[in-house]
């Protein structure tokens, strides 16, 4: 298998390749891994509720956010460009630099959190390595794939969804067995602990939103494709996600304050070792993807200072290298203090996420109907899209704004957050306020592209030259 030798720029029609339903693999093979049973041991443990509310919570938040995260993966094989690249279509060239900036962020911090389970699990499963070693080797496993690519990934991926899958669903039934009685009633029902389940399963889904392309933009661009990637991701990316959240909100109540990844290796018996073997291998291809697409939109903030520049294979394996020593500094870094510091970069990274997920949507769904001239997010200038969209970056600035009263995290909670017991349903805010204000801002200040209504839909020529 060769590298992959395509960076940022559009896949050609004559090389686009590959089935649908691989990205159901690679999206349920990527969230079966330790980070995601944490993400589920959050609705037993921090949001302290019982078992089966939190798994109702979790899954409704899924399936929601599951439908924003899908809506991104259609417009893959529609451009054949990374997500973050299309971001220049709303933002402006320069405009999108600091969220793509902020994208290799949440990509780095993914990776991090990633080698930090995978190390204890794999110290858990032989104690002779310690969890420095463990973390350092679940690195070395990352950088091969996250080499070769795209193709590399998806077969990695199609292992993670046989091996991973049955790995899981040994644990979950092992789990549901031993779990004790009383534990079915621990916890208490609260506004507090129900929408910030909640919360949290729809941000996992949306955090997919900035990938999602990068893994469909070889397929083919017929209607059908387009539509079957939206379900073949909504599908692998949800199902992935709900199966180690319900076996992470079990082991949360086991664990209690303990340790997750001792507590997986008491549930799975006598398969401990082979359990944490394929679980590991999952957490480096999930990193695997965190760096591939990382380094995507690394290249993609470089080129938009250096318009000129043509980022090929060489660039593109200096910037993995690069992420993949990043990630690893803090995931040893961080490891002392994973889940306070985990739950914190979640909340975070929620400000942030959504109203670009909003303004992307709308953007491409509503305002230009998939309608963009992809040769522009790569002119000197940012061609007919210009350096700043003051549209898309005012409607943004909002979307922020309008979230920080309904924040509850340990560094700030919002006054309307203290009134509501401190749940934190400031995504939503987000999502309700940032897209009509986005609609009413290309309305007003964007007249060359339209105004947008369901009578009268604009016409692609207003998103294209």
């Amino acid at each position: 298998m060769s590298l992959e030798a395509h960076t940022i720029y559009p896949i050609p029609h004559s090389e686009r390749h590959g089935r649908t339903r691989d990205l159901f693999t690679v999206w349920f093979g990527c969230n079966l891994m330790m980070l995601t049973v944490a993400t589920g041991a959050l609705g037993t443990t921090v949001f302290g509720l019982p078992l089966l509310w939190a798994i109702g919570a979790s899954t409704l938040g899924m399936v929601v956010g599951g439908v924003f995260m899908a809506l991104h993966a259609a417009q893959g094989p529609r451009l054949g460009v990374p997500q973050m690249v299309q971001t220049r279509g709303q933002f402006g060239s320069w405009g999108a630099a600091p969220i793509v900036m902020m994208m290799v962020l949440m990509y780095v911090g993914f990776a991090a959190s990633n080698c930090v389970l995978g190390g204890q699990s794999l110290q858990l499963a032989v104690p002779a390595i310690s969890r420095d070693q463990g973390i350092l080797l679940i690195v070395a496993s990352t950088i091969l794939p996250a080499l070769l690519g795209y193709n590399a990934i998806h077969a990695a991926a199609r292992l993670t969804t046989w091996f991973g899958g049955a790995a899981i669903l040994y644990c979950l039934w092992r789990a549901t067995a031993l779990l004790p009685l009383s534990a079915w009633t621990a916890g208490q029902v609260t506004m507090t602990g129900l929408l910030g389940s909640v919360s949290t399963g729809a941000l996992w889904q949306i955090a997919y939103a900035p990938y999602v392309s990068d893994a469909s933009r070889y397929l083919r661009a017929d209607q059908s494709g387009v539509r079957a990637s939206f379900w073949a991701s909504y599908g692998g990316s949800v199902l992935g996600s709900l199966l180690p959240t319900i076996l992470g909100a079990e082991l949360g109540l086991m664990a209690g304050h303990g340790d997750l990844a001792h507590t997986l290796g008491w549930v799975s018996g006598p398969f401990s070792l082979p359990v944490v073997v394929v679980m590991s291998f999952s957490i480096a291809i999930a990193n695997a993807v965190n760096v591939y697409c990382g380094t995507l939109s690394t290249i993609t903030v470089v080129q938009t200072f250096v318009s000129r520049w043509r980022a090929g294979l060489a660039a593109r394996v200096v910037v993995t290298l690069g992420l993949t020593g990043l990630a690893a500094y803090l995931s040893l870094a961080m490891a002392d203090n994973f889940l306070h510091s985990y739950t914190a970069f979640l909340e975070l990274l929620m400000a942030v996420m959504v109203p670009w997920t909003a303004i992307n949507l709308i953007d491409y769904y509503v305002v230009c109907h998939g309608s963009y001239d992809v040769d522009a997010f790569f002119a000197r200038g940012g061609g007919i899209y210009g350096r700043w969209n003051v549209s898309a970056l005012l409607s943004y600035a909002v979307g922020i704004a309008c979230q920080i009263p309904f924040l509850s995290t340990p560094l700030y909670v919002g006054p309307i957050a203290r009134r509501l017991a401190g749940a934190d349903i400031s995504w939503a805010v987000g999502l309700l306020v940032t897209t009509p204000v986005y609609l009413l801002a290309v309305r007003v200040l964007d007249r060359s592209r339209g105004a947008p209504t369901l009578a009268s839909p604009i016409s692609r020529a207003s998103c294209t030259p």
